[in-house]
């Protein structure tokens, strides 16, 4: 297992996936491919945790902790592999409780140390995500804030579009409101 990890990061809603590619394309960011995802998420008594599991790559347990802001917003987290996920998906199911499950597409970019995410959610629609990380502990996070401000800028995103929810309280959300119809 390793230790805790740092991040720096904005979400929001990206009006344009196609407009949102094409500016990846011009700002030079390398293109990391598409990743299927599948987050479940468990009750938790402090902060989220989810089951990430990926199409052709290990599952991994995810603990973070981070405020639901819109805007940058620091994330901290810890990332433990898990190689039988059926089997821990639901013996935490069996003892947490499912709080919601997030199916997404994700297109991955990298660019000056950003993860740049232009996600497809299920029943959510599309988003875009910049997440920074920390390399070493000691390393102060918000040499990235200016990138981020950069970025927001090129991607002409707006404060109407930032999101402070995680999509976990997104898809929760959205499952009340329809069963309640």
């Amino acid at each position: 297992m390793e230790g805790e990890r740092r991040n720096l990061e904005l979400k929001a809603r990206d009006p344009s996936q196609g407009s949102s590619l094409r500016t990846c394309e011009d700002l030079g960011a390398e293109d990391q491919g598409t990743l299927l995802q599948r987050d479940t998420y468990f009750a938790a008594p402090r902060g989220r945790f989810k089951l990430r599991q990926e199409k052709g790559a290990t599952a991994h347990l995810i603990a973070y902790e981070r405020p639901d802001v819109a805007g940058n917003r620091e994330s901290r987290y810890r990332i433990v592999a898990v190689p039988e996920a059926i089997e821990t998906e639901e013996a935490l199911a069996g003892t947490l409780g499912i709080v919601a499950v997030v199916n997404k597409t994700r297109r991955l970019f990298l660019f000056e140390g950003v993860r740049i995410h232009l996600d497809s959610v299920e029943g959510l629609g599309d988003y875009i995500e910049f997440e920074a990380v920390a390399e070493a502990e000691e390393e102060n996070l918000r040499r990235f804030e200016g990138l981020l401000a950069d970025l927001r800028k090129s991607f002409e995103i707006e404060d109407a579009d930032l999101i402070g929810e995680s999509y976990c309280d997104l898809v929760a959300k959205n499952s009340h409101s329809a069963r309640n119809t």
